[in-house]
């Protein structure tokens, strides 16, 4: 909440100017006010902030304000309205940390990057850390105290002028991608249209005006001067009802005089609220543009217009420009092969000249390419695929339609006789001599039928795309073929992982915690936190479903931070009830792993809950130890380091190694429930679990087991020498609010009344 006495001291400040009626109000200029949104849960900061503001303007223009009394208002204000030029934002509200929270907020999700952020306290004590402050783009931090009228509007100032040179900045690169648009079509009526647009939107955001305007063109024909001669092929604002017609159709006369001179005498002119600017030609056709601007601009500004006007001429001219740009639209620079754009066209071209029965795509895509770049350099890939792209033409010759879809991508269009996996796959079979390094060709390919896919070549790329998912699935070296069935596997795994954001988003996610215990004395030694989440027809979907779905998205990222505070404050609350010595054990993947900030998101959920990073455990599997095993390990150190321990779960079901284990010196080794369920006499799980424990004693690691459902298969494994088991013996995953009641009742309860941890 503000300070009275901060309050009282910016009201009194450099006695702000009233309205008659003594409110605020926007003042009367010719550009539309500058929008100031106020988050604050404390209503007299609003009207103190108001009252010291009303009647200034900025930059020639008035302030107006928009009220938010929490950061969920807020957030919902931003969310549908993109004008808000600075946000003065309070950093407490509903919570310590509501108004960084809300800053993280405005800048990922909402994706806004220009309004500009001003943070205020009156709590200097929750003083956002500069790493926040760099990474969120906050434009300033000021205390309430610290903010006198003079203050607040110098720091309003320069916050206003940076949203306005950003707007500027945006505004021209549309303009620009719309030239660039335009590029390959620009002698074409559609093209110039483009062409002409951008001018217009480029320019005004040059001179910072509204874009309203037109480009006109003058053809010189042979014994014809007349009106007929000049055209407006580009239009916007007031004036887009005149595109494609002629300029004496307008009757504006200002518009049409001052362009005729522009155009025929070959010189820019400044008016009053015009500009006119001549856009120099080297054949028979010269451009004009057009465009309302309030104010003559000044000496700098013209020489300014001049160069652009010059660039812009070049870029309408150029036909050797244009036909440059039509190549790079439709080839790969890098392996001179036609792009995707050129295989797009390529199939539909196919099916229009009745191609579709006999004809098939497959989509080629290099394995752990990236692994590759990263381990010999990005130049040795990019030669990779120059030798691809050479064998592909050799091998396939002019029966096939080659073609470099994306980074390590191929494309096939042929008779579907010679696109089968049969005939495709031999060209991959002798290896890549790379700078006299010999690489093993590894390929996951997807086919498609063109007539088992829709009518058009985008279709047709996006069914191979499924295709060679489905490839990529079932591991190296591996091909699909595109089916009616693995069409609806994939629009369904599509529709399940729209249905996840809008769980996570509604919170229909949540955590279970299974018990961990001391196999000797009984006690319960922690919980291993487990996602859930209950579809809106109330039926759970199993973690196998989702959880990939969430890893392939990157969506695993935002869970797994998510997961990882709600158990660390559940175990707080444990612990704050006198249930002492818990652990709790979180699962981590390897695009958590991956992710820069991981650290960060460790460090912060332990200051967040307030508990010792001993009582923190990260279980990971052994795909994320067997990836790039010296960064892994440097990660590891760093979380041993804080003190928290590692465990390797799901330990032999994979790709297990003695040398990665003693590089990674993890303290836990989790024996997978599937050689639990075999420790009956005679099976092979059982000897597997026994060689586990053993090893992990050799190495100074303890074994916890999950899936324990019995207590003979407690007690063999005891007998075997584990330490520690989890699993429906001991207790069923529970929601945090049945922990306590769980402890009191087992046998293992530690609580210790009245303690803290």
């Amino acid at each position: 909440m503000q300070d009275n006495d901060a309050l009282v001291s910016f009201i009194d400040d450099d006695n702000p100017v009233l309205t008659p009626d003594g409110a605020h109000s926007i003042a009367k200029t010719s550009a539309a006010p500058w929008r100031i949104l106020i988050v604050d849960d404390d209503a007299d900061v609003h009207s103190a902030t108001v009252f010291g503001l009303a009647g200034n303007q900025i930059l020639e223009r008035a302030l107006s304000f928009v009220h938010a009394y929490s950061a969920i208002e807020a957030r919902s204000i931003l969310s549908r309205e993109s004008d808000i030029a600075v946000i003065l934002l309070d950093v407490v509200m509903e919570s310590e940390d509501a108004g960084l929270r809300l800053v993280r907020t405005i800048r990922d999700e909402l994706g806004n990057s220009s309004s500009r952020i001003i943070l205020r306290t009156g709590q200097p004590g929750y003083a956002p850390e500069i790493s926040a402050i760099r990474e969120y783009d906050i434009n300033d931090y000021k205390t309430k105290s610290e903010l006198s009228h003079t203050r607040l509007y110098t720091s309003l100032t320069a916050a206003i002028r940076a949203y306005d040179q950003i707007c500027r900045l945006e505004a021209s690169r549309r303009g620009l991608e719309l030239i660039v648009q335009a590029g390959s079509e620009l002698m074409g009526e559609q093209g110039l249209r483009n062409f002409a647009s951008g001018v217009i939107t480029q320019l005004a955001a040059l001179i910072g005006v509204a874009s309203d305007g037109l480009v006109c063109v003058h053809e010189n024909v042979a014994g014809d001067e007349g009106e007929e001669a000049f055209l407006v092929i580009g239009a916007a604002g007031r004036f887009a009802p005149f595109i494609q017609r002629q300029l004496g159709e307008i009757a504006d006369t200002r518009v049409t005089s001052s362009l005729r001179r522009c155009l025929t005498q070959r010189e820019n002119i400044f008016g009053d609220g015009f500009i006119a600017l001549y856009l120099p030609s080297q054949d028979d056709s010269t451009f004009a543009i057009f465009i309302e601007a309030a104010q003559a601009p000044q000496q700098p500004e013209r020489d300014l217009l001049e160069v652009f006007c010059n660039n812009a001429a070049l870029c309408a001219q150029n036909i050797k420009l244009v036909e440059r740009l039509h190549q790079l639209a439709f080839m790969d620079t890098l392996v001179q092969l036609p792009n995707r754009a050129s295989f797009i066209e390529a199939i539909d071209d196919c099916i229009e000249l009745g191609g579709k029965p006999t004809h098939s795509i497959a989509l080629i895509d290099i394995d752990q390419f990236a692994e590759m770049n990263n381990a010999f350099g990005h130049a040795h890939g990019d030669a990779m695929l120059i030798a691809l792209a050479h064998r592909l033409i050799e091998y396939f010759g002019e029966r096939t339609l080659v073609c470099k879809l994306s980074g390590d991508a191929f494309g096939l269009l042929g008779l579907s006789e010679s696109i089968i996996p049969e005939f495709v796959r031999p060209a991959f079979s002798h290896p890549l001599t790379i700078h006299e390094v010999e690489h093993n060709l590894n390929v996951s390919i997807g086919y498609v039928r063109l007539c088992d896919t829709a009518l058009d070549g985008n279709s047709a790329l996006k069914d191979a795309a499924i295709a060679l998912k489905a490839a990529k699935r079932s591991g190296v070296n591996s091909d699909a073929t595109f089916s009616t069935t693995v069409g609806t596997e994939a629009r369904e795994r599509t529709r399940l992982l729209h249905l996840l954001k809008s769980a996570f988003d509604a919170e229909r996610l949540f955590p279970m915690f299974q018990p961990q215990i001391d196999l000797a004395s009984g006690r319960a030694i922690g919980f291993e936190a487990l996602m859930r989440w209950r579809g809106e027809d109330g039926m759970m979907i199993p973690p196998d479903r989702f959880i990939p779905l969430a890893e392939n998205s990157g969506m695993i990222v935002a869970l797994g931070n998510w997961i990882l505070r709600s158990s660390l404050l559940t175990l707080r609350q444990l612990h704050d009830a006198g249930y002492q010595n818990l652990r709790m054990a979180v699962n981590v993947s390897v695009v958590q792993f991956r992710d820069p900030n991981f650290i960060q998101h460790v460090e912060q959920a332990l200051v967040a809950s307030g508990i010792e990073a001993r009582w923190l455990e990260l279980e990971i599997t052994e795909s994320v130890a067997m990836m790039e095993a010296n960064s892994v390990g440097q990660l590891l150190a760093r979380l041993r380091a804080l003190g928290v321990a590692i465990a390797i779960d799901d330990f032999g079901t994979g790709y297990s190694s003695l040398s990665y284990l003693e590089k990674l010196q993890a303290d836990r080794l989790k024996i997978d429930r599937s050689f639990v369920a075999s420790l009956e006499q005679g099976k092979d799980g059982g000897r597997i679990a026994a060689l586990i424990i053993q090893l992990a004693r050799q190495i100074g690691m303890t074994t916890i087991a999950e899936g324990i459902e019995h207590a003979w298969q407690a007690s063999a494994l005891q007998e075997l020498g584990c330490e520690e088991g989890q699993g429906y013996y001991f207790g069923y995953p529970m929601p945090a609010s049945a922990l306590p009641a769980w402890l009191d009742q087992s046998l293992g309860s530690n609580k210790q009344t009245g303690a803290t941890s």
